[in-house]
């Protein structure tokens, strides 16, 4: 019986991936700022929030479709944008490129993925979003800018929350780096984790993929403070596809951001890895859905953990959702299968969840 077999649940995926990734690696990827309180803080926001079960509603037919930019996603949850995904298996791009394209949900490709953009967008059969990064003068950035418009992306997401990357002692512990540096500490770490060990070192050191061209050496640590008001507005005039803002959670922004001419706003902590006394980006939500009106499209990806937190972020003015690190500790847990499986398990919860509630279509 493969791992797969044993995923019901996000905890599930968790455990397993925590006994068969190195320490540097799982604790990367389910990390955050500080003492990590404000990971804890929208846990408590979300699980605090309830849904109102319905009696005695037909609801024995049931889609999970939604519309999202003028076409149906198969799911009202697609996958957050995530840096070095290949770091929780060899080939994790590529898996959640294929799941994209299986389902018709947007794969959200990072500036720091593990793989070339253009791989990621041919595999997902074009259900890719970009996702960006402002680093250093900017110079780099508009070429990736130009690169995913010659590509076919339609939709470009634009990460605001990083001005500085977040302090995450979990990471600072192992000596986590990017490129990897391997000294005594880490060489043992690897060397208690054969499996992901020999898996890597047959697939190749995970690099970061799309700064491998002419004109653009970057580097993680580097400052992304100097972009502004006017560097949105350079992206709006050069980017014709969907523009998506990531990383609000402040009302009064949100609503220049409309002003300014973005198509949406996604409300995220960055998955809690940012700053530690942000607010719960799940009451963040309400509050920004309350300033931008009823119609203006909102997405949602922080601390989702199930298929009912979907729909409680949908009841509280998302319009679609995205699951992050959830998705990583799949494929370390059970490779593709256990991605696929975990999947399910999220469709199935939101199904459930739909029929408790008296709901046949979201």
């Amino acid at each position: 019986m493969g791992a797969a077999a044993h995923i019901h649940s996000h905890q599930d995926a968790r455990r397993l991936a925590k006994r068969r990734l190195p320490w540097m690696v799982f604790d990367y990827i389910d990390g955050a700022a500080g003492n990590e309180t404000g990971a804890g803080r929208n846990r408590a926001a979300m699980d605090a929030y309830t849904l109102r079960p319905r009696i005695l509603k037909d609801v024995h037919q049931r889609s999970l479709a939604v519309s999202l930019f003028g076409e149906q996603a198969g799911r009202p949850f697609g996958i957050a944008p995530m840096g070095m995904c290949n770091l929780s298996g060899p080939g994790a791009d590529l898996m959640l490129a294929r799941l994209a394209a299986k389902h018709k949900i947007p794969h959200g490709v990072s500036t720091v993925a593990s793989t070339p953009m253009e791989q990621i967008f041919e595999t997902a059969e074009g259900h890719a979003w970009f996702q960006l990064y402002f680093s250093g003068d900017g110079v780099g950035t508009m070429k990736l800018v130009e690169r995913a418009k010659s590509v076919g992306y339609q939709t470009l997401v634009v990460t605001v929350d990083v001005p500085e990357v977040g302090r995450r002692p979990r990471e600072l512990r192992h000596g986590f780096k990017m490129p990897f540096k391997i000294g005594p500490r880490q060489f043992i770490d690897f060397a208690m984790h054969p499996r992901w060990s020999l898996g890597s070192l047959v697939a190749g050191k995970p690099q970061m993929a799309n700064f491998l061209m002419d004109g653009y050496d970057f580097d993680r640590t580097e400052s992304r403070a100097r972009a502004t008001w006017d560097t949105l507005a350079e992206l709006r005039d050069m980017w014709p596809g969907n523009l998506v803002v990531k990383g609000v959670l402040d009302p009064e922004d949100a609503v220049s951001l409309q002003k300014a001419g973005v198509d949406a706003i996604q409300v995220s902590s960055h998955g809690a890895r940012q700053l530690e006394s942000a607010p719960a980006a799940f009451d963040a939500l309400g509050e920004i859905r309350a300033a931008v009106g009823e119609s203006f499209p909102l997405f949602y990806d922080s601390g989702l953990r199930s298929g009912e937190d979907v729909l409680k972020a949908l009841s509280q003015g998302a319009n679609y959702t995205f699951f992050g690190r959830s998705l990583q500790f799949a494929i370390a847990a059970g490779g593709e299968d256990g991605l696929h499986k975990l999947w399910d398990v999220f469709s199935d919860e939101l199904s459930i969840a739909m029929a408790q509630t008296g709901l046949t279509d979201l």
